[in-house]
């Protein structure tokens, strides 16, 4: 499968460590030869086994330098964490589509609620389906539009009873508790004070019900004027108080989005803009011409994204980086 692999550094070990890895370097607090062997003639002629105990402590300090109490070298920092490449699109693409797809994608989106612009959800009941290929899961939620939302009270109560149907929708979908189900918001820039007032209410509901909240939205920086910009994640996680939520956000802005672009190693979602993101949405389908003219040639003659395996061109789709292969934590505990 094309799950991303755990990416080590190596370094070489002749010099005690101090030819470390480049961009791992420690900073040691070194003394002259000239310092420790100041009277080099007198310690020669009196004290001949002070040449080995020297080289005994020489010995050992390289070992405290080169390993840590596991066994593991210490000047050689940790594996950088792998990321996994998903997929998102509003309609179930069909049984016959998921092992094409299961060769390249580790995880899909799961919509728990008709998709933005549609009335009907074709993913019900699909969740064994995209088990059986092993696939892990991005649960979704469609968000309410900012004109929908009155008033603080008002928001807040629409909040309550969204969270409370995606719960039970999650539930009848089989999918566990404390998985994460991420409500999709389609607008950017700085969002009202009612839709904070919402927000507060869905990750509050959602917690009461036994799931975790997230939100997909946007880590693009929008101008407001006067020098000030602002990124809709940041605005979301500026009006949270204390409460914690997932951030799946969306920047297919080229750079830093590599376009429509397939990879083993598919960049980390902290490389969007929004250091804190889990899952970072980096291609659109269609492609959105004004964000992604410098990496237009990633894209399908047609401006959508396909996977490698779908010849016919069947299935247009978002591309994802995650760090998990099951970003909702979706799954079973067993599989």
């Amino acid at each position: 499968m094309a799950d991303a692999e755990d990416l080590k550094s190596s370094g070489d070990f002749s010099s005690c460590g101090f030819d470390s890895h480049p961009g791992h370097h420690r900073s040691f607090t070194l003394f002259s030869v000239n310092e420790v062997g100041r009277r080099k003639g007198f310690m020669q002629r009196t004290f001949p086994a002070l040449g080995i105990f020297f080289l005994l402590i020489g010995a050992a300090a390289c070992s405290l330098l080169l390993f840590s109490p596991s066994g593991v070298p210490s000047h050689q920092s940790a594996a950088p964490s792998p990321t996994y490449l998903g997929f998102d699109l509003n309609a179930y693409p069909g049984d016959d589509a998921l092992p094409i797809l299961r060769k390249t994608f580790s995880f899909g989106g799961y919509w728990l609620s008709a998709p933005p612009g549609v009335k009907q959800n074709n993913w019900i009941e699909k969740r064994q389906r995209m088990l059986s290929q092993k696939f892990g899961f991005l649960l979704l939620y469609n968000g309410p539009q900012s004109n929908e939302l009155k008033s603080p009270v008002q928001s807040g109560k629409r909040a309550t009873a969204d969270a409370a149907k995606a719960a039970t929708a999650a539930k009848k979908e089989g999918f566990p508790l404390h998985a994460i189900i991420f409500l999709d918001i389609e607008e950017g820039g700085r969002l009202p004070a009612n839709y904070h007032a919402y927000l507060r209410a869905w990750v509050d509901g959602l917690a009461r019900a036994g799931y975790r909240a997230g939100v997909y939205c946007s880590g693009m920086p929008v101008n407001e004027g006067k020098g000030v910009t602002i990124v809709t994640a940041d605005d979301i996680r500026n009006n949270l108080g204390k409460r914690n939520i997932a951030y799946f956000v969306y920047n297919d802005s080229c750079q830093p989005s590599p376009g429509c672009v397939v990879s083993h190693n598919p960049p980390p979602p902290s490389a969007s803009g929004v250091p804190y993101a889990a899952v970072w949405q980096f291609a659109q389908s269609p492609r959105r011409k004004e964000f992604s003219a410098r990496c237009a040639a990633t894209y399908n003659r047609d401006g959508n994204c396909y996977a490698p395996g779908d010849t016919a061109h069947a299935w247009f789709l978002d591309l994802n980086s995650a760090t998990s292969p099951d970003p909702s934590s979706g799954r079973d505990k067993g599989p």
